[in-house]
């Protein structure tokens, strides 16, 4: 039997190893791959300040941090001729290697802007929700909207629950995470819903190269086949040692291998100061049966901050070429 005054020394031992423990579970485990040395890659993320990079060679070779306007940052992409295109939530804009706006467009009074992408050099493609919820095409070099395509939306005055990513097909077609609507929908360039499959909490949705599409939200990443049936998942119980609890975009590799983020919410009273220690890795690629081979914790030394969007560099694919519809 023991002591009062054995049990009385014993609890503050106790009480460090609880603590430990704890620590420990909180702890990111090691992190396999080449940490910045993996990819060359551009990376954004939704923070509080609107900050892109291009990683290459395993360093930060170029950044953008961008002051003059509010929001977050939800979509980047870079074409072939280094200019990159850019959402922050409030409009959206394209800028040079050289840090000059080339053009610019400001989300109207109530409405946002989550999403943008080329067509060819002179094209942006992006949808602006809000009370009047939208397809628009741009002609940059014109400085003018060439195209505007009303779409539905489940809640008018819900503007920033709306919808989040949206990528054009090999089809010339446009495929729109609509939160609200709690649906993946895919739309021609006139405004006509060829297809739809419904998912609660979707975030993005990518038309795979076999036909499939890739449908990421908070409950992770599942592959549908043209029968919508899945026939690939990953879930926040798959990375559990990777704390990841909140996915957003998800792509496929050419070898076969899932590329995700992690985004950590920045804009809450328990994100503001995010701890590097126990942060989550902010990428992680991983094998189909499910074998993190990468996982990025850049939190520090440098600080890439959130991971919401990031564009492999080191692929031949160009980013500017897709088309919508007649729209080249």
């Amino acid at each position: 039997m023991t002591s009062t005054s054995t049990l009385a020394k014993l609890l503050p031992f106790a009480a460090f190893m609880l603590t430990a423990a704890c620590h420990a579970a909180d702890t990111p485990p090691a992190m396999p791959g080449k940490g910045l040395a993996q990819h060359d890659f551009l990376y954004a993320g939704e923070a509080r300040t609107r900050d892109v990079y291009i990683v290459r060679g395993g360093k930060v070779d170029w950044d953008f941090h961008d002051t003059s306007v509010d929001g977050e940052i939800s979509d980047a992409l870079m074409a072939s001729n280094g200019n990159i295109v850019m959402t922050h939530q409030h409009g959206v804009k394209v800028v040079d290697q050289n840090r000059k706006t080339l053009w610019a467009y400001t989300a109207e009074e109530k409405h946002e802007i989550h999403t943008a992408q080329f067509i060819g050099n002179d094209r942006v493609i992006f949808i602006q929700s809000g009370t009047r919820p939208r397809i628009m095409v741009a002609n940059i070099k014109a400085n003018k909207i060439e195209r505007e395509i009303a779409i539905p939306a489940g809640n008018l005055n819900n503007t920033h629950g709306q919808l989040r990513h949206a990528r054009l097909t090999s089809n010339g077609t446009y495929l729109v995470a609509q939160m609200d609507m709690k649906r993946a929908v895919e739309f021609d360039s006139n405004g006509k819903e060829v297809w739809s499959l419904p998912f609660p909490g979707i975030w993005s949705a990518k038309r795979l190269d076999n036909g499939n599409t890739l449908i990421t939200g908070k409950t992770g990443v599942f592959e549908y086949n043209s029968k919508a049936e899945v026939v690939w998942s990953l879930t926040p119980e798959d990375l559990a040692a990777y704390q990841y609890t909140s996915f957003q975009i998800a792509q496929r590799l050419p070898n076969g291998n899932t590329l995700l983020n992690h985004w950590v919410n920045q804009w809450s009273a328990a994100g503001a100061n995010i701890d590097p220690a126990t942060a989550p890795a902010q990428l992680l690629e991983v094998t189909p049966d499910k074998k993190v081979v990468w996982a990025l914790h850049q939190w520090k030394d440098p600080n890439l901050g959130p991971s919401t969007t990031v564009q492999l560099l080191d692929r031949a694919e160009k980013a500017e070429q897709v088309y919508f519809g007649d729209i080249r």
